[in-house]
């Protein structure tokens, strides 16, 4: 009989135990990096939508000034009322943008979902090596 065959059953348990024990630090190891890689996505996009959000409001401020003037000039309406109607279309729109802002954010997740499936994995294959 070759070696592996005559070894102890303390010494499969021992073998067991310390294999178990490694595919454990690395699965946390790769839930670590899984979280990371969800954060800095997060982080990225929240990033991106501050500096998207200070351009557009400067674009328009100038183009909500430009649209009550055109009200004023064009349709003959007072100033008040056509600051108005530009006020709320405008409010209707930032609540629509806001919104789908607030929609992408919940569905971001920082759950580590690949780590979560090869831990179950891995249960079910040391499951089967127990007997």
């Amino acid at each position: 009989m070759s070696q592996d065959t005559q070894r102890s059953v303390p010494d499969l348990l021992g073998d067991l135990i310390a294999q178990a024990t490694t595919l454990m630090r690395q699965e946390v190891q790769l839930a670590r990096a899984e979280i990371s890689e969800n954060v800095s996505s997060v982080g990225t996009a929240i990033g991106a939508m501050a500096v998207g959000g200070i351009l557009l409001l400067a674009a328009l401020v100038i183009l909500l000034q430009a649209a009550v003037a055109a009200l004023v000039e064009y349709a003959g309406l007072p100033a008040t009322i056509a600051a108005l109607i530009v006020g709320v279309v405008v409010a209707l729109a930032g609540y629509i943008a806001l919104h789908g802002a607030m929609r992408r954010l919940k569905s971001a997740t920082l759950v580590p979902h690949r780590t979560a499936t090869q831990i179950s994995r891995d249960a079910e294959v040391v499951k089967e090596q127990i007997p």
